[in-house]
């Protein structure tokens, strides 16, 4: 007898399902369920596995510093030793177990509410694995949280399926929306790690070849291999046998291939306002990348400047004002403040910065740069590190002063621990009273107070200075305990110090990137990125901006490109097309005043080129529910009400991949619905609901 298990509260998107595949659903929400507790589970045991039990760094036998270095920083408080039972306990190698143990802090301490949803079977491990790929790396809690919040309401959406692909890509958007100031630096380091790799196939005699390319490269790349592929005869080869074949013969034997050369397309979307130097994601052939890519790729193409030039933000600088650095400063009238007044960390800090030194404002940019305005003596703008050039924090990262400003603490609570166990007799308790000439403190013991603090000696003795030691005294229990407790107070005196450094430089950083951030949102490129739509982002962009970009236009209108650049007319609130045009029909209609709309339908079967080209930028992919291939550039184009007896317009035509192409006509109970605005409705023969819209612009 067969045990069916209880539907989990709350149904899936597209409900559940009649007969045997409702019971697959309601077992696959408990698999998440299950999921989700053994994640808490190996939380709750890293927990139970401090690293306070390890050697410390820098002793004998400790881990090696290469190692602990390496260590993902959620794992620093974990013991080193946890891998290994983990090993044990679940038959893992060490690289698993490390990775469980990761994915499991991340989700309990970092995607808290992605862990309730697994557990609830609103998502599975395929959605976890997006989130904590592009999600759980938010620095900023605030910012974290509430594109978890955003995505996972995404994914949830009535009658809509969400496949992992299809979230990881709306989760790559998101980020880029939110740290698209940073996306340009992240792409510049993962640029350095570009190559080539190779590894054995599960097949003996067969090997993968592996490249790491820049998303353009990669589209070229396969793009040119498709066509050489397509262009030789039809011998029985597969086509990806073919684009094998031609990449081995380009590379390997240049010149005696009698390959012809083949002409490389590529789809790239960019908003109106990455073109005018905004931030805003763009796409090429589909994938998600940053406008600085786009940019830096049509410069390269056409020549012309898509970017905003140093005069241009300077012509914009002059025009506002620039906002106002932070008033709070890393040291303020340091020279006017008595330095016994100071705590030792502002002494330190002080001394790096001298009376009548200035420092260049955090608030100035690349494109927007004035001349600094004169500082009083002994005061410093924002945004500048005042350290000593031996302090060991300068150039550090904000997330690796923190690190070191919580192993400061650390160090100074054991301290903190070391001397109470002196002053009570604790530490010696354990001591064996035969490796001591002198007899343990007597019970109930604790030194005076002047032995405690090294400098109280200076005040029995006026001639002693309080930096000096005193005279020598006999070696044995008291000289010992009395230099455990110095030991003990200048480590304290060095770590308190070096953690006020630390505060000072993680605040002065926080203000530079305060006063950086206000900076750039009131420069061009701010804001034409917090532009509702094209037409504001137009408006916002400086007269040499605007020029730039009707160079690029009027450059590419005519050819040079495989095809002229088309503009994509949208909707402001949902996003979809509306109209496709160029340049030369934009004038067009401008000129005779009759706006612009969608193609009008063909009276026969095949579309005509305006119709086919604005029926594939509406849907852009498969619209099978979770299906993200391309609708193949020949064909597929479908008719939902099949003709003579439905028409050939946008309104009663679908692009579909190859596959769910055939199965709409030849799969036995399934039904398509097509709504005028391009909603798809497509029912199972289970009784499954889906819907799918074109995607938004």
């Amino acid at each position: 007898m067969t045990t069916v298990l209880p539907a989990p509260a709350g149904a899936p998107a597209a409900g559940w399902a009649s007969g045997p595949l409702g019971s697959v659903q309601a077992c696959d929400r408990e698999v998440s369920r299950q999921a989700a507790l053994r994640y808490r589970a190996v939380a709750a045991f890293a927990l139970s596995r401090p690293s306070s039990v390890d050697r410390p760094q820098g002793t004998r036998g400790a881990m090696a510093a290469e190692r602990w270095a390496a260590r993902p920083e959620l794992l620093r408080s974990v013991s080193e030793w946890a891998t290994q039972e983990l090993c044990v306990a679940l038959s893992l190698t060490s690289n698993a177990a490390e990775a469980l143990l990761v994915r499991s802090l991340t989700l309990v301490h970092r995607l808290p509410a992605t862990l309730d949803a697994l557990e609830a079977g609103a998502v599975h491990a395929g959605h976890v694995a997006a989130l904590l790929d592009h999600v759980a790396p938010v620095a900023d809690d605030t910012v974290r949280a509430a594109l978890e919040r955003d995505l996972l309401a995404w994914s949830a959406r009535r009658g809509a399926v969400c496949t992992p692909a299809q979230l990881r890509d709306k989760a790559r958007r998101e980020v880029l929306k939110r740290k698209a100031r940073s996306a340009a630096d992240d792409l510049a380091r993962a640029i350095t790690r570009r190559g080539l790799s190779c590894r054995p196939d599960s097949c003996d005699g067969m090997a993968v070849v592996s490249a790491l390319l820049t998303t353009p490269e990669a589209a070229a790349l396969m793009a040119a291999l498709g066509a050489y592929a397509d262009a030789l005869p039809d011998d029985g080869r597969t086509r990806g046998q073919k684009m094998a074949d031609a990449l081995l013969d380009l590379v390997l034997r240049p010149g005696e291939n009698g390959l012809s050369p083949v002409q490389v397309v590529l789809t790239v979307v960019a908003p109106i306002g990455a073109l005018l130097g905004g931030d805003q994601p763009c796409e090429i052939d589909g994938q998600v990348v940053p406008a600085e890519v786009v940019r830096a790729l049509l410069a390269a193409l056409t020549g012309a400047r898509v970017t905003a030039s140093d005069a241009t933000a300077a012509e914009d600088s002059a025009t506002e004002d620039a906002p106002a650095p932070a008033e709070d400063t890393a040291v303020e009238d340091t020279a006017e403040q008595d330095p016994a007044e100071q705590d030792p960390a502002e002494q330190d800090l002080a001394g790096a910065n001298p009376a009548g030194a200035t420092a260049p404002s955090a608030a100035t940019t690349a494109d927007d740069t004035d001349p600094p305005e004169p500082t009083t003596s002994g005061t410093a703008t924002a945004g500048v590190s005042l350290v000593k050039g031996e302090d060991p924090l300068r150039g550090l990262s904000d997330a690796a002063i923190a690190q070191h400003i919580a192993e400061l603490e650390a160090d100074a609570a054991w301290w903190a621990g070391i001397e109470r166990r002196v002053a009570t007799g604790e530490l010696y308790a354990d001591l064996d009273p035969a490796l001591d000439d002198d007899p343990g403190p007597p019970p109930g013991w604790s030194p005076p107070r002047g032995d405690l603090d090294p400098d109280d000696r200076a005040d029995h003795d006026p001639d002693l200075p309080p930096d000096r030691p005193g005279p020598p005294e006999p070696d044995g229990w008291w000289a010992r305990a009395d230099d455990a407790v110095s030991d003990a107070s200048a480590a304290l005196l060095d770590a308190e110090r070096a953690i006020g450094r630390a505060r000072r430089l993680v605040a002065t950083a926080e203000r530079a990137d305060a006063s950086d951030e206000g900076a750039w949102a009131h420069g061009p490129a701010g804001r034409v990125t917090a532009a509702a739509d094209a037409i504001t982002a137009l408006a916002r962009a400086t007269d040499a901006t605007r020029a730039e970009l009707a160079d690029l236009l009027g450059r590419t209108a005519g050819g040079g490109l495989a095809d002229r650049p088309r503009i994509a007319v949208t909707h402001a609130l949902t996003g979809a097309l509306l109209a496709l045009t160029d340049l030369p029909g934009l004038r067009r209609a401008t000129r005779a005043g009759t706006g612009l709309h969608a193609p009008a339908g063909t009276d026969g079967y095949r579309p005509g080129a305006a119709l086919d080209r604005h029926v594939r930028a509406r849907d852009r992919r498969c619209r099978f529910p979770g299906c993200r291939r391309p609708v193949p550039r020949k064909g597929e184009l479908d008719h939902a009400t099949p003709w003579p007896a439905g028409p050939t317009s946008a309104a009663n035509l679908t692009g579909f991949c190859t596959g769910h192409h055939r199965g709409k006509h030849q799969a036995p109970g399934w039904t398509h619905t097509l709504q005028p605005d391009g909603t798809l409705t497509v029912t199972t023969p289970s009784g499954l609901t889906a819907s799918t819209e074109p995607p938004p612009w």
